[in-house]
C-alpha cells in the first residue's frame, strides 16, 4: 500500500486556492500549494510525469494532495483505491479527481 491510514490535520494556512469551473486549473494551484511547487506547477499538461519526477511528492507529498482534495474539493477518498498509477502523470490524477467529482455529484 502506498500510503498510511492517517492524513495531515491540515494544508497550510496561507493557501489562496479558491475553486473553479476549470478542474485542470484546479489541480495545479493545489499540486502547487499542497506541494509547494514553484510556478512550473502551472505549466503540467496530461502528459506532465509526477511520481519519482518531483522531489516533493513523497510519501508526506501524497498524503498533503490527498488531504487537499478531500479538504478543497470536498473528495471522500479511502485508501484501498488510491495506489502509485494515480500520481504518475497530471493526467492519471485529473483523470482519477474528474471521475471521483463526477461519481461524488461535485461537478
Amino acid at each position: 500500500m502506498l500510503l498510511p491510514s492517517m492524513h495531515p490535520a491540515s494544508l497550510p494556512q496561507d493557501s489562496d486556492f479558491s475553486p473553479s469551473s476549470d478542474l485542470a486549473a484546479d489541480l495545479r494551484a493545489l499540486l502547487h500549494d499542497a506541494l509547494q511547487l514553484g510556478e512550473e506547477a502551472f505549466e503540467f499538461t496530461v502528459d506532465t510525469p509526477l511520481l519519482g519526477v518531483l522531489p516533493q511528492l513523497d510519501s508526506m507529498g501524497v498524503l498533503a494532495v490527498l488531504t487537499a482534495l478531500e479538504q478543497r474539493l470536498g473528495l471522500a477518498l479511502h485508501d484501498d483505491e488510491v495506489d502509485a498509477s494515480l500520481f504518475e502523470t497530471f493526467g492519471a490524477l485529473l483523470e482519477f479527481v474528474r471521475q471521483r467529482l463526477h461519481t461524488q455529484g461535485k461537478r
